[in-house]
């Protein structure tokens, strides 16, 4: 199966794992929109693939409408849609969180993520095919100090179940992909104290995750490939969930070099 020249549009493709995704589906033969809060960088990842750029904000439903408009007066019908968008918060105890933060978390990831899937989703739905990944992230599965962003991610991967039911018989899938923590330049930036002191100690896999990773994960859920798949979340974490629990037992068994080819 190919989904060679077809349309795949990426909001948030202007840096990190949205990035990331544009190089890999380009790379994969589908022609690729770039949108991005930030219009400049858009344009900066779509020259790099031999792309349009596009700068949206998600979270606002007439522009999304505008965007969907130029994107098929442009480059015609969108066969995919992936929704890497998304707004993050720092570590706050509950007391301390600053409502005007924990209400963008929310508009932007919940609310902008549904503006989306509804702008491109019911297009699809009306022509007949389609496929949209929604990104959520491993704290949608399980508890965390990000009070804001988890519960948000939470609710992308309940959207995305419930959307992939309503458009199933219109020939459209949903699906979400939940990422751990990705090495991007976000995460590169981040201070000291934010996560564990040995992260990749907690990985089954003993390493965090690379974009490009993520990125395959996507464009597989996003294309012909995957046709039969939808309403589901796909684990992209080097075993971070699956070994979490083994702390208590004195954590998972450290890496062997010797069968790996050198340490990570």
């Amino acid at each position: 199966m190919s989904n060679e020249g077809q349309l795949a549009v990426v909001l948030g493709g202007g840096n990190g794992i949205g990035a990331a995704c544009c190089r890999v589906m380009a790379r994969r033969g589908w022609r690729v929109a770039v949108v991005d809060l930030d219009h400049t960088q858009a344009v900066v990842v779509a020259g790099e693939i031999g792309a349009r750029g596009y700068g949206a904000d998600i979270s606002n439903l007439e522009a999304l409408e505008k965007l969907a408009d130029a994107i098929e007066h442009d480059g015609g019908p969108v066969d995919a849609l992936v929704v890497s968008a998304a707004a993050f918060q720092d570590r706050f105890i509950p007391e301390d969180f600053p409502m005007e933060l924990w209400r963008k978390v929310i508009q932007v990831n919940i609310e902008g993520t549904f503006n989306a899937n509804r702008v491109f989703g019911s297009r699809m739905a009306r022509r007949g095919s389609g496929s949209i990944v929604n990104i959520a992230s491993t704290t949608a599965h399980g508890s965390s100090p990000l009070h804001a962003y988890g519960p948000s991610k939470a609710a992308v991967m309940n959207l995305s179940s419930g959307l992939a039911s309503q458009w199933g018989g219109s020939g459209v899938r949903v699906n979400s992909v939940s990422p751990g923590t990705t090495l991007t330049a976000r995460v590169a930036a981040r201070p000291p104290g934010r996560y564990a002191q040995d992260l990749n100690a907690q990985m089954a896999l003993g390493r965090r995750v690379q974009p490009e990773e993520v990125a395959e994960a996507i464009e597989f859920l996003a294309s012909d490939r995957a046709s039969a798949i939808t309403g589901t979340d796909l684990l992209v974490d080097a075993g971070m969930l699956c070994a979490s629990t083994w702390g208590i037992y004195g954590g998972v068994p450290p890496l062997d070099t010797k069968r790996s080819g050198g340490g990570v």
